[in-house]
């Protein structure tokens, strides 16, 4: 999660983006409500847009909220671990690229993915309204969306408007995405032998990651290579646009399924 700090204020200001800090101030309360509203606005978005998604047969909204609020929760139990983890890190120190991959793709893609999966088999895998493919799909962005939520008021309240609209529009989307994705395989796993539900459990969970620690590596890295900015934002975009369709291809591929095999 730490990687949201190579994007704070002052590093973006000295690079001549817009000073948009300056024009939310007002008696220095006006930025803490907008910021706030602009931490928890690109998730109240995503949310809909993907609930809109499920259309065939859409989910109980008081589940969603469920699940959401798990997925919130979950931050919490996810800051311990990360420090605990963090605390080998120092195994890695031998290698910038080693120490940083650690970080990347242990510290933060691993176990925050793998908290969102423990979510969503805790609380609602079991439950009689998980019946659908596309339910994988959506209650697992529904729980990576509550863990966003949090995390991204916590990043923005003690930084700054500008960190507000660049996580709105790369960290929150590429949670719901990675997430999103891995969801698609625990929906199949629901309806599978229970050796394919392992598998496909585990397909899922190590996607995430892979997507997870690529798209934060991309970041950490510029605190040592700061000369691979403009490269690494280009491919960050590309990632998401990319990783946004093949989701998106996953929910049509999803409804197929369950239209053929006559959940809808």
């Amino acid at each position: 999660m730490d990687f949201a700090n190579l994007f704070r204020y002052d590093y973006f200001n000295a690079k001549g983006f817009v000073d948009l800090k300056s024009f939310f101030y007002y008696n220095g309360k006006m930025n803490i409500i907008i910021s706030f509203i602009l931490a928890v606005l690109p998730v109240g978005i995503l949310l809909r847009f993907f609930y809109k998604k499920d259309s065939l047969k859409p989910e109980p909204i008081g589940l969603i909220f469920k699940v959401f609020l798990w997925g919130l929760f979950g931050v919490f139990p996810t800051i311990f671990i990360e420090l605990f983890i963090r605390g080998f890190k120092g195994f890695f120190s031998f290698s910038v690229i080693f120490f940083v991959g650690f970080e990347a793709f242990i510290v933060a893609g691993l176990v925050e993915e793998f908290v969102k999966l423990f979510i969503v088999k805790m609380t609602i895998y079991k439950d009689k309204n998980f019946d659908e493919v596309m339910d994988g799909i959506i209650y697992t962005i529904t729980a990576s969306l509550g863990f966003a939520c949090l995390e991204n008021i916590l990043y923005v309240m003690g930084t700054s408007v500008t960190v507000a609209i660049i996580r709105g529009f790369t960290a929150v989307p590429m949670h719901a995405i990675m997430s999103g994705i891995m969801g698609f395989y625990i929906g199949k796993a629901k309806f599978s032998s229970s050796v394919q539900e392992k598998s496909l459990i585990r397909k899922g969970l190590m996607i995430a990651v892979i997507l997870h620690g690529t798209y934060d590596f991309l970041l950490m890295i510029l605190k040592y290579f700061p000369q691979l900015l403009y490269i690494n934002l280009t491919l960050v975009v590309l990632m998401i646009i990319i990783a946004g369709k093949h989701l998106l291809n996953l929910i049509k591929r999803s409804k197929n399924i369950d239209f053929r095999e006559g959940r809808v």
